[in-house]
């Protein structure tokens, strides 16, 4: 795509025009062309594919949308997108800024009331997180818009940082090995959901957003709480990023570097029919000759 004023989507007027940007820019893309095709989004040999993008109005799905129009807009990427937003009822939610925005950028969007806050607010005890019903309850609307609209698949905007960070969430608290995939089909079994931000860094969404002077809104219903899990394990994360500068990436390509044969899951790898050499060529240990 061009960076022509008058040849580009709205969502890239008014880019900046500085080389670092521009940089900035070709690797988010890049990164996200490699996630769709490395992990198989598009279906070959299908009908064309309708995706629901889900817009938080926060920098990561932001970013999410802009790249992906601009993959559309070169002819890689297609699908027909639909944004949408789920308006969750909270309290000051500036509930006009999302489709003033999508209007104004001209895309095809829905936006979706529930008031999920008040089922949150009240079956959460007070002093306990929200994040895991919010998101169950957000889920299952974000479906259901899916399957309404005609889409085969979610599309969600979280990162490399955000998989990270839920990899070490599930080995400190979870007791397990395991995070958010860039592709999973949902327990229906009717809708994929993608992720396809999954190689691309949190920095860069946020100096993209900022760049593009997107309306950014913040999430106060869980973001507004102290002390949850995520914000520790991201602690952790910055402290160890501080003192070995790529370390985040360095853990991110072992995610994509699984040997089962050096773990301890006995249903990922047959420990119990291992064999050695010997006994796989059917040769008596007798007849292998010592040294001396």
């Amino acid at each position: 795509m061009l960076d022509d004023s008058e040849d580009i989507h709205a969502l890239f007027a008014g880019a900046p025009s500085t080389t670092e940007f521009k940089k900035l820019r070709k690797r988010i893309v890049r990164q996200t062309r490699e996630a769709v095709e490395q992990y198989g989004m598009i279906e070959q040999d299908a009908p064309r594919a309708r995706w629901l993008v889900c817009l938080s109005g926060g920098k990561d799905s932001y970013t999410l949308l802009a790249v992906l129009h601009e993959l559309q807009w070169r002819g890689l990427l297609p699908v027909d997108i639909l944004a949408c937003n789920l308006d969750q009822g909270q309290p000051g939610f500036p509930a006009t800024v999302l489709p003033a925005f999508l209007d104004r950028m001209g895309v095809p969007h829905r936006i979706e009331y529930q008031d999920t806050y008040s089922i949150v607010v009240d079956k959460i005890p007070q002093g306990r997180t929200f994040c895991a019903l919010c998101s169950r309850l957000r889920r299952g609307n974000l479906y259901r818009v899916a399957r309404e609209e005609g889409c085969s698949a979610v599309v969600l905007g979280h990162h490399r940082d955000d998989i990270l960070e839920t990899f070490f969430m599930n080995l400190f608290h979870g007791g397990r090995l395991a995070t958010m995939p860039p592709k999973l089909v949902n327990e229906e079994g009717d809708l994929f959901v993608f992720r396809p931000l999954a190689h691309v860094a949190e920095a860069d969404c946020e100096k993209f957003a900022k760049a593009m002077k997107y309306p950014i809104i913040p999430c106060d219903l869980c973001g507004s709480q102290d002390g949850l899990q995520r914000q520790q394990v991201k602690q952790i994360l910055d402290g160890w990023e501080a003192n070995s500068p790529g370390r985040r990436q360095v853990m991110f390509r072992s995610l994509m570097n699984a040997r089962p044969s050096h773990l301890l899951d006995p249903k990922l790898f047959d420990f119990a029919g291992l064999t050695r050499a010997s006994e796989k060529l059917d040769i008596n240990p007798d007849d292998i000759p010592v040294l001396r």
